[in-house]
């Protein structure tokens, strides 16, 4: 398993400082992201969620917990905006998470007309992957792996759970390293085979 991310790490994938960090909920990816970076006093923790809120003492729990478990050093900054916050980044960043970032973008649009709102994130999925290619300094992007069994019984949740998974398959494509994490293991699967976008073309026995 590598360990922690150098500042100048590079990977064989077109965003050569990227590493994605995926899995279930509770599994402990945000922990593992953060260890990757545990070399650098000077990350900034790009959050993505929305901010404590007093009328929300649960969430606002979490949002506490999160911030208390990394160093002191680090800067957080809480935004949607993750394009513009990687193409201005002069350190490591490390963004918490996907998941969030996505709902975010929908509630934008609103989640009414879901073709209007798939398309958007497609668009600003396509500026994230540019931004991470271009990137050249460390960025540990944490994302959800959702639809695991069930499938959502709602069109927003299926839609969401088709938009996620289409995003994480992209930024993986791209990324230099993939760390699925699972029950609090971790599974480097930065060589593993990737899924072709496109089906490949079928070819007939003679």
């Amino acid at each position: 398993m590598s360990g922690a991310v150098g500042a100048t790490a590079t990977g064989p994938g077109p965003a050569r400082t990227t590493t994605l960090v995926t899995g279930p909920v509770r599994s402990g990816k945000s922990r593992h992201a953060e260890d990757l970076l545990r070399d650098h006093g000077d990350v900034l923790y790009v959050a993505t969620g929305r901010p404590a809120d007093p009328s929300d003492p649960e969430w606002s729990r979490r949002v506490a917990d999160h911030r208390a478990q990394r160093p002191g050093t680090w800067r957080t900054l809480e935004t949607t905006d993750v394009v513009g916050a990687i193409d201005a980044a002069a350190g490591p960043l490390l963004v918490d998470c996907l998941g969030t970032w996505l709902t975010a973008l929908v509630d934008d649009v609103g989640w009414e007309d879901l073709v209007t709102a798939a398309a958007a994130v497609r668009r600003e999925a396509d500026r994230l992957v540019d931004a991470l290619c271009a990137a050249r300094v460390p960025v540990v992007v944490v994302t959800n792996e959702v639809g695991w069994s069930l499938v959502a019984t709602t069109a927003s949740g299926r839609m969401f759970q088709d938009e996620l998974g289409r995003l994480n398959a992209l930024v993986a494509g791209v990324a230099a390293r993939v760390h699925l994490v699972v029950a609090g293991r971790v599974v480097d699967l930065s060589d593993a085979p990737v899924v072709p976008r496109e089906p490949r073309p079928r070819t007939l026995d003679a």
